[in-house]
């Protein structure tokens, strides 16, 4: 299995540290998550219904016309090469790189060739593939690709044939660059997730918005029962609850901003970000990992390229216990040259 965020209680036990001690930084997760309402019993008795509302509840939310809820955007992305399996020979799959690496993962196991793409070189390449995958805003870059942009590759890979699959599970501080609203049309697929804006992966709830005979083979894939019930209240719930969308958004973004600087300011400045993390790409990502995890802040490691991920604190403590591991960084004796080289600025 592939190495992924979150991992805190693997933490403790490395760095011999009492779980309770930890920052978790490494899983881009709004740390102020949605609050969850009491469950009816009934939720644990009974199964599931596609009846409840969710899915017309999650249509508007999305202001999308077809949509299917998933145990999480994860669970879509590893059957989702099933569905073009019958044609893996011929399929060339563009995949933006470095990106979340479970979709690369799931299309070659599947027997797919996976061309490597950075932001760059899609536009020179789209045209000699059959289906393009992206993540918008990427994991962990923080890239944002303009939806003017997205639908002009989208119709250039429909006119063959083509598909364009984009994972949108950061999107939701800034819906107006979502592509859900066209996912009517056949061969575009957006998958979307209640785990980071929201700040409820424990739930493992999220949706595919695609063409309705899509997502009629896909629910086919799934099975019967992908989300449960009491799963299923609780997106409801938040899903409505629009005051709490809209000051969330508007504190993700200060906090993100008031993030940036502070990496700025203790001498890692930020490469890039969204409202939920900033990513630093700096030669010193491991050591730098090793050091704030010895004074238990958990950060994302990532190795190709060389960076970290820092997601938000989630009170004001951890703000300022984050402040102190920064600024006893020993590497930061470097001249501040060095450091702007690494960091790619």
């Amino acid at each position: 299995m592939l190495e992924h965020g979150g991992k805190l209680r693997h933490a403790a036990q490395r760095y011999g540290i009492p779980l309770q001690r930890w920052i978790d930084l490494s899983t881009g997760l709004n740390p102020q998550a949605w609050p969850v309402a009491d469950i009816p019993a009934a939720a644990w008795q009974r199964l599931p219904e596609d009846e409840d509302g969710l899915i017309e509840i999650a249509q508007e939310y999305y202001a999308a016309a077809n949509c299917l809820p998933v145990a999480g955007s994860q669970a879509a992305i590893q059957t989702l090469p099933q569905l073009y399996a019958v044609n893996r020979t011929k399929l060339r799959v563009g995949m933006l790189s470095p990106a979340y690496a479970e979709h690369a993962y799931a299309w070659r196991r599947a027997g797919f060739d996976v061309i490597a793409l950075a932001a760059d070189e899609i536009e020179a390449q789209v045209m000699q593939l059959d289906l393009l995958l992206l993540v918008n805003p990427n994991n962990p870059t923080g890239h944002l690709f303009e939806p003017a942009q997205l639908l002009r590759w989208y119709q250039q890979l429909a006119l063959r044939g083509g598909s364009l699959i984009v994972d949108e599970a950061f999107m939701d501080p800034t819906p107006e660059k979502s592509l859900v609203t066209y996912t009517d049309q056949k061969g575009l697929v957006v998958l979307r997730s209640l785990g980071k804006f929201f700040g409820l992966a424990g739930a493992r709830v999220g949706f595919v918005f695609a063409a309705p005979d899509f997502l009629d083979l896909l629910a086919d894939l799934l099975g019967p029962w992908p989300i449960s019930g009491p799963s299923r209240i609780i997106a409801s719930a938040a899903l409505e609850d629009r005051d709490w969308h809209a000051r969330t958004r508007k504190r993700l973004e200060q906090q993100s901003q008031r993030l940036a600087r502070l990496l700025t300011d203790t001498g890692l400045p930020a490469t890039a970000g969204t409202a939920l993390f900033q990513w630093v790409e700096t030669a010193h990502a491991a050591s730098i990992h090793q050091q704030l995890a010895r004074q238990a802040v958990l950060t994302r490691l990532f190795t190709q390229p060389s960076s970290l991920r820092f997601g938000l604190p989630a009170d004001e403590q951890q703000w300022q216990r984050l402040e102190m591991a920064l600024s006893e960084l020993d590497y930061l004796n470097e001249s501040p040259g060095a450091l702007c080289e690494v960091a790619g600025r």
